[in-house]
């Protein structure tokens, strides 16, 4: 079935791209005018102007139903993020998840992933912490938008927009680091024009990990080269390949503090640098090789097609001991428990859409139709750890030799998706637009659970996704807008490998989103946004507070409201702002607060140039208490609020070399960054700074 539906595919490519060769042969105006080949959406510093994620058409942001958040490639490099965690930290509404130290994992209002994560808009569910090196910007839209990306996505996604080849010049750019941990990288991005119209991008980074943490080390690199090249006037081709290889310790933080009376546990304090797993066993590996081709074109004046194929294979281990349960005291003992876990992936995606602007009675009409087709298949076994001595005494720390022994998991699991979608986008006039879609998805899941007795398990869901959206603009750089969206979530959860005898007998979970919000071009290169939302999720599975290999089923709510500033203040100042208020509990019972979810966040980030030459950084990070996990029992614990304050120094030296010092944590702030459950919990890193010099030829 792949391969007949490459070929399908290639062929199709092939007869759209004939017409427009021949025509130019004819006389057509062939010649291009060097702007990058593949354009990605548009942006001033740190503000983002549109998109072509939030609608799969391009979009202004003013213009689109629904909060999104854009970090620009120009406020990644100004804050040295080093990772999609470090970005979505300065995105209020996000609340960073420790991934039991092997994955990126996330919530978003409310709802904890690891798979809303996108590439290009291509899904990219495979569980790895991914980098920034080839990354262009980062979007996260919030809300459902199952429309668009299809199943998951209840609370938002994440979507890395790459670099793309550029026709426009020759240029070089390298970079090199060192932090205060020891800690250092080198990075190289190449540009370089390969005929008229036809540009190659190579990006590669090397990074050598050190943390705070005792034992805590790693490394971690890629390449990733990008051909894109125009094959005939409006017609353009990409081709990238990227290789990743990550090899680090896996680090699960610090448990709780089992507590002597009635309480609320916190976690353990006095352990910040303290490794409560076993030394040389605690490791996690990736090899990824992910190919990428797109093509775009114009069919006629009103009307373009692209189409994106993407194919991955995925290698990852994942060996692991950790607290499995509180510490009796500060200088008592602490429960532990381990397990290897082995995955391997094939994900193949083929996305097409076709984008048609009409004009019909006195409206405008931006069509959307689009297919998409998905076969993924994975692989995953796991097994149990044995310990010499299963408890760690934290008076006198000796570390117990471990071996894998016992096949805990074994199954294969392959899923098939299927999926069409329509939008359209209708202006009434030039104060009102519309935006209403409809998305069908056949989600079905086949696979054994070899080592539960060759037990079969499948299901097939088809499900229908809607969306509208209603955008006011009283006046060209202002608009109000209300949304509706719904999105769902197959049994199988977001790794496809889990589906009980019980389970594939219940129905899906559903996400049902209500937004109504404004957004304001204060001036030109400066944005303020606002909005209030609902989410309500039903039919919820979670984990247990008291046995997380166990689940609970319930239903949710998020309320909350969002406000954001960014752009250009003054002339030589830059500014990411943004606030989040968020109430997620049971709709049931609003005294049960949903896990990893606190009531206020704020970030901002300011850029100022004191002169041409030097300018000056500050960040602040404040995010209220949360609970580890969903509060069902007092016995759950709470992280406690936290302020972290970060600085930069920015130095052009010339027009070729600029050199930054980044401090991250510049008042040494004692404070945990995020949890996986009860007795997990990672502590934030102090004080600490980085070295960065770059320079562009």
């Amino acid at each position: 079935m792949r391969l007949l539906l490459s070929r399908l595919l290639l062929s199709a490519s092939l007869a759209a791209l004939s017409a427009p060769a021949l025509a130019g042969d004819a006389g057509g105006d062939a010649s291009y005018d060097g702007d990058p080949i593949l354009v990605i959406g548009q942006s001033q510093g740190y503000l983002a102007t549109d998109s072509t994620t939030a609608t799969k058409t391009d979009t202004p942001l003013l213009d689109t139903p629904q909060s999104v958040a854009v970090v620009t490639r120009e406020q990644i490099e100004d804050q040295a993020l080093r990772s999609v965690g470090d970005v979505l930290r300065y995105v209020p509404g996000v609340t960073v998840g420790q991934g039991e130290g092997n994955r990126d994992q996330i919530t978003l209002r409310g709802q904890n992933t690891t798979a809303d994560f996108f590439l290009d808009g291509v899904r990219d569910d495979v569980q790895y912490f991914r980098n920034l090196y080839n990354i262009e910007r980062v979007e996260v839209l919030k809300g459902p938008y199952a429309l668009i990306f299809g199943r998951g996505g209840g609370g938002g996604i994440v979507n890395r927009v790459q670099k793309t080849p550029s026709a426009h010049g020759l240029f070089v750019t390298g970079e090199g680091s060192v932090n205060s941990f020891g800690a250092w990288s080198a990075a190289l991005d190449v540009n370089a024009p390969v005929a008229v119209g036809s540009a190659l991008r190579l990006n590669a980074f090397y990074e050598q990990l050190e943390s705070h943490r005792d034992f805590v080390d790693g490394e971690r690199y890629a390449i990733n080269p990008y051909i894109a090249f125009q094959l005939a006037p409006d017609w353009q081709a990409g081709l990238s390949y990227e290789y990743i290889h990550d090899d680090r310790v896996t680090d699960r933080g610090v448990p709780s503090l089992a507590c002597t009376q009635p309480c609320t546990p916190g976690p353990l304090p006095g352990n910040r640098d303290t490794f409560f797993g076993v030394p040389g066993v605690n490791r996690t590996g990736l090899d990824a090789h992910i190919l990428k081709g797109r093509l775009d074109g114009r069919l006629a004046s009103n009307v373009t097609w692209s189409t994106t194929v993407l194919y991955g294979d995925y290698d990852k281990f994942y060996d692991n001991a950790y607290a499995n349960g509180a510490a009796t005291s500060p200088t008592g003992t602490v429960a532990l428990a381990g397990y290897s876990d082995a995955t391997t992936r094939e994900n193949f995606i083929a996305q097409s859409n076709l984008v048609a602007d009409l004009a019909l009675g006195g409206t405008t009409h931006k069509l959307l139709f689009g297919l998409e087709y998905a076969d993924q298949s994975s692989a995953n076994s796991r097994r149990d750890a044995a310990f010499s001595n299963a408890t760690l005494n934290l008076a006198d720390i000796v570390y117990p030799t471990v071996t894998f022994t016992n096949l805990l998991n074994n199954r294969v699991s392959d899923v098939n998706v299927f999926s069409a979608y329509l939008q359209d986008q209708i202006g009434l006039g030039e104060m009102v637009d519309v935006v209403v879609g409809l998305r069908y998805d056949r989600f079905e899941i086949e696979g054994v659970d070899i080592a539960g007795n060759n037990r079969r398990f499948g299901r097939t869901d088809a499900k229908w996704s809607p969306r509208v959206g209603l955008v006011l603009k009283p006046a060209p750089n202002a608009s109000l807008y209300a949304s509706y969206s719904r999105s769902f979530l197959p049994r199988s959860g977001d790794q496809f490998l889990t589906l009980s005898a019980t389970d594939q007998n219940l129905a899906p979970e559903e996400f049902t989103n209500y937004e109504i919000g404004g957004k304001w071009d204060i001036r030109p290169g400066l944005n303020l946004t606002a909005a209030l939302f609902q989410l309500d999720r039903t039919n919820t599975a979670t984990p247990n507070p008291a046995n997380p290999l166990q689940s609970i089923v319930v239903d949710t709510r998020t309320r909350g409201a969002e406000l954001a500033l960014t752009g250009r203040i003054l002339p030589g100042w830059q500014i990411s702002a943004g606030y989040t208020y968020q109430d997620a509990t049971r709709k049931d019972d609003e005294t049960i607060r949903l896990g990893q979810v606190p009531e206020h966040q704020f970030a901002l980030w300011n850029r100022y140039d004191v002169t041409p030459a030097l300018g000056l950084g500050l960040g602040v990070i404040h995010q209220s208490s949360q609970f580890a996990a969903i509060r069902t029992a007092p016995t759950v614990t709470r992280l406690p609020a936290f302020t972290r304050v970060d600085a930069a120094v920015f130095w052009n030296v010339s027009e070729k070399l600029e050199l930054q010092l980044n401090v991250e944590n510049a008042l040494d702030e004692t404070y945990f960054s995020d949890a996986h459950n009860n007795n997990n919990i990672s502590t934030g890193a102090p004080l600490n700074a980085r070295l960065t010099a770059r320079v562009k030829f």
